[in-house]
Parts: C-alpha cells; structure tokens; sequence
C-alpha cells in the first residue's frame, strides 16, 4: 500500500465526533501528497526518457539503406558480380596460398618446385627426425632418359658434404665409378682379366663396439649365409637340410685349416669332405659344390677365387663396385651382386657408422632371386637402426609385379620394399604403365595423367600422403659428370 492509499484510508476511517472542517482539510493534504508523488514519478520518467535520447544520439549506426555520400556503393537492388573463369596460374597471384607448403629448407638442394616457384630441398634423414616419414628409404622410376640416374648421383653426392657417405653394391654399368674417384672416393672394377680380387669370405669392417664372442659369432653366421645365398642363386632353387648340412660341415672345416678360407676352400670340402667314412656327406653335397664351382673354376673364375687384393676403408666418401665387365647375364650379374653385398655387409651393419646411401641400381636385377632379395628386405627393415637410407632404382614400378608368383614369398617380399618405402620419386612413364602406376602408388587422376607428359629432369614426388612436382637443376660441372647420354654418344 503506497502513501496516497494509507491518507485515503486515514480520512475514511476519521472518527465520527470529527469536525466537518477538519476532514476537509485532512482529505486536502492527502489529495496534495498525492499530487505531489504523481509529479515525482513523472520528472523520474522525463529523465530517463531524456537519458535514453541521449545516448542514441551518441551511438553511431549505419542507416539500413547504407552509408550516405558519393562512395556509398548503393544499388537499388541486390549486389551481383559477373561470373570470372581463369587458369591457376593466373589466380596464384590473388590466391596465393594454394601452393603446398614445401619440405622445409633443410637438407640436399633438388632444383625448383613446379608448383609454389619456390626451391625444393630433400632429405630423408630430415624428414625421419621430424616424424615426417617412418624410414629414410627412397624409390626412383623412370624410363630411359627420363634423369633419373642424375637425381640419385645429385642426391648422393650434395649429400657428403653434410657428412654422408655413400656405398654402392653393384655398379652394373659403371655409371657411378667417374663419380666415385671425383669425390675422392673408390671404385673397385671387377671383371674378367681385371686385377681386382674380392675375397666374399674376408671377416671384413669390424666396429670398434663388438666383443670377440660377438664378433666370432656374427663372422661365422655371414659366411654362412653367403654360401647358401649363393648356392641358392646358381642352382634357381632353396637348398635342402642334407645340403645345408653339407655346407656348414664344409665351412666349419675350411675354417679350422685356414685363417682366412677362401671360396675354392669351401668348395673343395663339399666335393671332398675330410670327414666322410661313409661317403654320404659327399653324395648330399654333390649339386651344391658343382654349382658353387662356376665361382672358382668356371665362367666367374678369377674374381672371388683367391685372397682379396682390395681393402674396404669405410671412412671413404665413397665406395662403388663396377661390375660393367661381366657378362650380361642375369645370374652371374645377380651372383657378383650378393658377394659384394656380403663383402660390404659388415661396414653397413655398424651403427655407429653414421648416415649412409646405399644405392641398388638397375634393382629388378637384384629381385629376379629371392637370396638377395631377402639381404635386400633385411637392409631395407633395419635402416633406421644402421643409419641407412636404401635407394631402389627401377625403370617401371611393375617390375615388381614381375618378381616371383603372385602370392609367392618373393612378391611378398618385393612389394615389402615399397610399402616400406614411404619417398617414392616417379619421373615420366609410358603411357601402358600409368595404370599400375596409379594403383600402386595411389595417384589422383590427375597426377596419373601428368605422368606421360613429364620433361627431362621433372619427377613427381610422393612423401607419404603430400605430392610435390620438382624440377631437377644441375651444375655445368655435374651435367657433364653425371649424363650418361652424352657420353654414350661420344663412344658410338
């Protein structure tokens, strides 16, 4: 109950005794009080009403039909632009952002990336350290004349001054042997009538980190495996238990007789055992030791028959095998492949060996025989533990569908080596390989169709999930080393 209610009621209530000029006067104050609360709440009301106006007009808005003036851009209706089509080249410059980032600036200098303009730089040890990649393994295809050869010599060598060192199992056709000697490097020619001499049985690079027992026992176990790689090799098909026997039995002695055996040793101890009453071992060995004695006394004669006349110095920048004298015959080439790789094994095997290239050229070689293929899968697996980066170079990524039978352990292994490959580098292929191409790789439609158009020098590039088109660049200087094209028209 408010005031002007409480009078009202006080004059009503008013004693009957009450004067009549008394209620005229009580019933005037009150109609006053009244008045004058009336009056109050008004005025309350002015002021908020003025301080409402007030502070509309301090606000800024912009009106609904815009702001005025001869740059208010208003249409009578709605706002519409003309359609506009152009070409991403054209749009890069209002749409800058549409190039991929890049690999970051460290590592080895490739050439420029066909996509931002900018330089592209690789390194697979790099992008391994940032979590980029699992493995620093790295496939190249591409078809003949296509500079695939060059990208690797310019990968390998822009690599040693970062302190890398770079190894090559089998040179096959002496491609790397000039670039070898102008690193400061070696390069060791094999072949008939040549003076080199690689004993595959040599104990070979020994780190410092290794106990006698350990050594003893990591010796022994690669000789052992070499032989039967080999065996295994010239006679296209897996030993038996017999004539595993018959070559551990064999090993065992030619290493108590000698030092340091040598393969004519071993070979002599599977044709003729010293311990042999029943002749068995003899009989169960036959096979094996006539097809290991291609090795000293047949067509491979003269290169792995004798003590070695070669050291391996691993502190070199680099080490190549050159087997471009040796007849073009796949198994003897694939036989040559698997001594080297066993004479090399121990130094690539050290881990504290620091960052190493190993480059496997004309690879399909290599997996036509499932014995190197699985010392190939076992380098490959433990490259990040040894510090390794594995370069496979193939003409055409379906060359793996060619190695074994589908379903066979060797195609298992084969395509083992791409998955585990997470840096595969495609330059220009034929327009019947886009397909698998494509489908082994994971290409879009349009990287599968850029494929075929490729220039010289221009590779696709697939890190993982991220694609990047690059451009090769080279020095005068490495053009003139490196391009096999050129020097081959100078011989012919």
């Amino acid at each position: 109950m408010n005031r002007e209610e409480r009078l009202h009621t006080a004059v009503l209530v008013a004693p009957a005794s009450e004067r009549r000029k008394t209620r005229k006067q009580r019933r005037a104050a009150a109609a006053r009080i009244a008045a004058e609360q009336r009056e109050a709440d008004r005025e309350t009301a002015r002021q908020e009403a003025r301080q409402q106006r007030a502070e509309q007009k301090a606000t800024i808005t912009l009106p609904t039909a815009g702001q005025p003036g001869p740059a208010d851009l208003r249409t009578p209706g709605r706002f519409r632009l003309p359609r506009h089509q152009d070409t991403s080249a054209t749009l890069a410059a209002s749409y800058p952002f549409l190039a991929e980032g890049g690999l970051g600036p460290q590592g080895v200098f490739v050439g420029q990336d066909l996509y931002s303009g900018g330089s592209f730089v690789f390194d697979p040890w790099v992008l391994y350290a940032r979590g980029i990649i699992t493995a620093p393994n790295v496939i190249v295809a591409g078809i003949v004349g296509s500079g695939k050869s060059s990208l690797a010599k310019s990968l390998y060598t822009r690599s040693l001054p970062f302190g890398r060192r770079v190894y090559i199992p089998c040179d096959p056709k002496g491609e790397h042997t000039r670039v070898a000697r102008a690193v400061g490097g070696k390069a060791i020619e094999l072949g008939h009538g040549m003076p080199s001499r690689l004993n595959p049985l040599d104990e070979g690079y020994r780190a410092s980190t290794i106990s006698d027992e350990e050594w003893a026992v990591q010796v022994a176990s690669r000789r052992r495996d070499l032989i039967g790689a080999l065996a295994a090799t010239v006679l296209e098909r897996a030993l038996t238990p017999l004539e595993h026997t018959c070559v551990d039995t064999a090993l065992a002695a030619a290493v108590r007789e000698n030092s340091t055996p040598i393969l004519p040793q071993v070979v002599d101890r599977i044709l003729a055992p010293s311990d042999d009453p029943d002749g068995r071992l003899a009989e169960d060995g036959r096979m094996v030791g006539h097809g290991l004695r291609r090795l000293v006394g047949g067509d491979l004669s003269g290169l792995f028959d004798g003590p070695s006349t070669e050291t391996f110095d691993p502190t070199l920048p680099m080490i190549s095998l050159d087997l471009s004298r040796v007849t073009e015959n796949s198994t003897l080439i694939s036989v040559l492949m698997t001594c080297t790789s066993a004479w090399m094994e121990a130094a690539l095997q050290d881990p504290a060996g620091g960052q190493r290239w190993v480059i496997y050229d004309e690879a399909w070689r290599l997996m036509s025989h499932p014995a190197l293929l699985k010392r190939m899968d076992s380098h490959w697996r433990l490259a990040r533990h040894y510090g390794l980066a594995n370069m496979l170079i193939f003409h055409k990524l379906s060359d793996l569908e060619t190695v074994g039978d589908a379903g066979s352990a060797a195609r298992a292994l084969a395509t083992s080596l791409l998955a585990n490959a997470e840096c595969r580098i495609i330059y220009r292929q034929e327009s019947d390989q886009l397909g698998s191409t494509a489908k082994t790789l994971g290409l879009t439609g349009t990287e599968r169709q850029l494929l075929p158009t490729l220039s010289v020098g221009q590779g696709l590039w697939r890190i993982k999930e991220r694609a990047f088109l690059s451009q090769h660049q080279l020095h005068p200087a490495e053009l003139e080393l490196f391009d096999t094209s050129s020097r081959a028209a100078a011989r012919d």
